[in-house]
C-alpha cells in the first residue's frame, strides 16, 4: 500500500484514489517571465518522479501542470522590453521545455495557460458571487474569506489568528483585510478581458481552481506544489473551489521542501538563486535531477556546486555500470543460467521488492536510490568475478538495472560522437591485431594514443572495454 504524507491531515495516509487504477493530479507550474531556478526545479522534478512512480505501479495518470502566463511579473517584464505579455510568456514557456527536457521531466498530460481559461474563471467567480461567497467592489471581485468556515484547514492557521501583513493584500475596496482578489479591474497599459464586472484580469489563485475544474474535474486525487504555496495560494484555492463546487477539492496535498543557499530559501526575491540553465551549462542537467531526488522530497536541502559535483560522480558509477552491462551482454558466453546463477532472478526480485517498499513509504526517493547503488555493487561483483557470468545472468541483471534507472531518469545523455566511437573501435581492433602478431610496441602505442584522447582501455576475458573520460 502506497502511503503519502498529506499536508491536510498532517500524517502519512494510505493512498486510495477516487477512481480505481486512475490518478488525477495537479501541480502548480511556473510563472513564465524568466528562466526557472534550481529551487523551482525541485517541484518539477519531484512531481515528475511521483507521476512516473504511479505509472510504474500500474496507475493511469492524468497530470496537469499549468503555466501562469498573466501576472504582475509577466506584465512588468513585457513593459520593460516593450513587447506583449504573450510574447514574454511564450518565450519562457519554450525555455521551460528546454530545461525540463534536459532534467528528464516528462511533458504533463496537459499544460494549460491561464489566459486560455478566462471563461471558466469568470464562470466560477459568477458562481461565488451568486452564492454570497464573493462581492464586487469598483470593478474588483473579492472572496469573503470568513464565509468559508474551514479556511485555514490546510495551513493549520485559525482564521482569527490571521492578521493583515506582508502575505495579505490590504485594500480600501475590501470588506475585510483577509478577503482576496478573484478578479482585478484593468489598469492603464495592462492586458484585460471583458467580464460582468467590467474590463479586467483574473487574480492568481482563481486561475488554478479554474484549470483543475476544466481538465480534471471538481474533485481530484492529488494537488501538489512547493511548500511556499501552502498559504495563501493553496488555502485560497481550497476555499474558492469548495465553495463553488460543494465538495472536497483534493484528497491529498503534497508539498516539497525548500532548496536553501546557506540555510536560506533559494528565491528570486532574495537574489540568491542559480538558474537551471547556468548550472546545466557547467555540469549538465542530470546531476541536478540526481541532487534533487537523492533527498526526501519534504526535507530542506542545501545547494552548492560541490554537491552537484558529488552528484556527477554518483551518476558516473551508474553510467559505468550501464556501459559494463552493455559490454558483457555483447561479449558474454551465449548460454542459459548456470547452476550457480539460478538464484539470480529471485535475488533481483528481492531488489525490486526493497525498492517498492522504500518508494511506497511516502515516496522515499533517497532510499530508492540507495537500493539502486546496492544493485550496482552486486552487478559489479557479478561481472568482475574470476569466472565471467553467462549471457543469461547479465541479461537478468540488466533487466532490473534498466527498470530502476530508467524510472528515475538516470540515463546517460546520448552524444553525437558516432565517428569518434568508430575510431575507437577501429583502434581497439588494430591493437588486437598487433598483439596477435606479437607487435607489443605497436599495441602499447595505440593504447597510449587512445589514452591521450581520454579513452581508457581495460582488457577482460571477454574482450577490451573502453571508457571515455572527458
Amino acid at each position: 500500500m502506497i502511503q503519502l504524507y498529506n499536508t491536510m491531515s498532517g500524517k502519512k495516509d494510505d493512498f486510495i484514489t477516487l477512481e480505481e487504477g486512475k490518478v488525477k493530479m495537479y501541480a502548480c507550474g511556473p510563472t513564465v517571465y524568466n528562466f526557472f531556478h534550481v529551487g523551482n526545479a525541485r517541484c518539477f522534478v519531484v512531481f515528475d518522479m511521483l507521476r512516473r512512480y504511479f505509472e510504474y505501479r500500474g496507475y493511469e495518470v492524468t497530470f496537469v501542470q499549468n503555466f501562469t502566463d498573466i501576472d504582475d511579473k509577466v506584465i512588468k517584464r513585457a513593459n520593460e522590453e516593450g513587447i506583449t505579455y504573450s510574447e514574454i510568456a511564450q518565450r519562457y514557456i519554450d525555455e521551460y521545455f528546454t530545461d525540463a527536457r534536459g532534467l528528464g521531466v516528462k511533458a504533463a498530460t496537459v499544460h494549460p495557460l491561464a489566459t486560455d481559461n478566462i471563461d471558466m474563471i469568470i464562470e466560477i467567480v459568477k458562481n461565488l458571487v451568486e452564492k454570497g461567497y464573493a462581492y464586487e467592489s469598483k470593478g474588483d471581485v473579492y472572496f469573503r474569506t470568513r464565509n468559508f468556515k474551514d479556511y485555514g484547514k490546510l495551513s493549520g492557521q485559525a482564521i482569527e489568528d490571521l492578521e493583515s501583513g506582508a502575505r495579505i493584500d490590504v485594500s480600501d475596496l475590501k470588506e475585510d483585510p483577509l478577503d482576496f482578489a478573484l478578479w482585478k479591474s484593468s489598469k492603464p497599459g495592462e492586458p484585460h478581458w471583458t467580464s460582468p464586472w467590467g474590463e479586467g484580469r483574473p487574480g492568481w489563485h482563481i486561475e488554478c481552481s479554474a484549470m483543475v475544474r476544466r481538465y480534471l474535474g471538481e474533485s481530484i486525487d492529488i494537488h501538489c506544489g512547493g511548500q511556499d504555496l501552502i498559504f495563501p495560494h493553496h488555502e485560497n484555492e481550497i476555499a474558492q473551489s469548495e465553495c463553488c463546487n460543494g465538495q472536497p477539492f483534493a484528497r491529498y496535498w503534497l508539498h516539497n521542501g525548500y532548496i536553501n543557499i546557506d540555510n536560506r530559501k533559494m528565491s528570486k526575491s532574495l537574489n540568491n538563486f542559480f538558474t537551471v540553465r547556468e548550472i546545466a551549462e557547467q555540469y549538465g542537467y542530470l546531476p541536478i535531477r540526481y541532487f534533487i531526488l537523492s533527498s526526501h522530497y519534504r526535507s530542506p536541502i542545501n545547494f552548492s556546486k560541490e554537491i552537484i559535483e558529488q552528484a556527477q560522480n554518483a551518476l558516473e558509477r551508474i553510467f559505468n555500470c550501464a556501459d559494463a552491462l552493455e559490454f558483457f551482454l555483447k561479449n558474454a558466453p551465449e548460454e542459459a543460467l548456470r547452476d550457480n546463477e539460478k538464484d539470480l532472478p529471485a535475488k533481483f526480485e528481492e531488489v525490486r521488492e526493497r525498492f517498492v517498499t522504500a518508494m511506497d513509504d511516502d515516496f522515499n526517493t533517497g532510499e530508492g536510490i540507495a537500493v539502486i547503488f546496492d544493485l550496482v555493487r552486486d552487478i559489479n561483483t557479478l561481472i568482475n568475478a574470476s569466472v565471467a557470468p553467462s549471457k543469461s545472468a547479465v541479461a537478468e541483471a540488466k533487466k532490473i538495472f534498466d527498470e530502476l534507472t530508467e524510472l528515475f531518469g538516470f540515463v546517460k545523455e546520448k552524444e553525437d560522437n558516432a565517428d569518434f566511437i568508430a575510431e575507437i573501435e577501429a583502434a581497439i581492433q588494430a591493437r588486437a591485431d598487433a598483439k596477435k602478431a606479437k607487435n607489443y610496441a605497436e599495441a602499447d602505442r595505440i593504447r597510449q594514443e587512445l589514452a591521450d584522447k581520454g579513452v581508457i582501455l581495460q582488457d577482460t576475458p571477454q574482450g577490451t572495454k573502453y571508457q571515455i573520460n572527458k
